[in-house]
């Protein structure tokens, strides 16, 4: 299931919605361990409490940007800032520096947990694209969890059309 699109204040908003074969502990684990992340996600390295600041580097696209945690509440809510810049985009791609706010929010729900991730900040023009990256990452996720391989770059194109149609709808 694909995820929504919409503008507030004149940024792009990102939200994926997807439902986890997993308890709450586990799924929080795999998103907030650098080395879990490192499987499905990307390398994070530095301080990882609240107010600390980090580097990521995503393998699937090569973006590397650089981010600060705003909220870490164990295993419901974690906010970050990442500072998107031209280099920090894929190449050719680039958009004006700008703060993306992303928030992930978990809920048990029986043996399954909903994870809910927010992204917003992103310029308007470029909302599709982070809407298709951010939905590729729930389905690397989903595929680790599940002990599949990830998705490989033709699943993000394939993502792009149907993010673009949302974007073109979004007022």
């Amino acid at each position: 299931m694909l995820g929504s699109l919409r503008s507030a204040d004149g940024k792009g908003v990102v939200r994926i919605e997807d439902r986890y074969d997993t308890d709450i502990d586990d799924l929080w684990s795999a998103i907030t361990d650098p080395g879990r992340l490192a499987r499905w996600f990307g390398q994070v390295e530095g301080d990882l409490r609240p107010g600390g600041e980090f580097r990521l580097s995503v393998e699937a696209s090569g973006v590397e940007s650089r981010g600060r945690v705003e909220a870490c509440e164990p295993p419901r809510r974690l906010a970050v800032t990442t500072r998107e810049t031209d280099e920090s985009w894929r190449q050719g791609q680039g958009a004006p520096p700008f703060d993306e706010a992303i928030q992930a929010t978990l809920t048990a729900d029986g043996s399954q947990t909903i994870l809910v991730i927010e992204v917003q900040g992103m310029p308007l023009d470029k909302v599709a694209f982070y809407g298709a990256g951010w939905q590729m990452h729930a389905e690397d996720l989903a595929a680790y969890l599940a002990g599949r391989e990830r998705l490989t770059e033709a699943r993000f194109d394939e993502l792009v059309p149907p993010y673009q149609d949302m974007a073109a709808n979004i007022e």
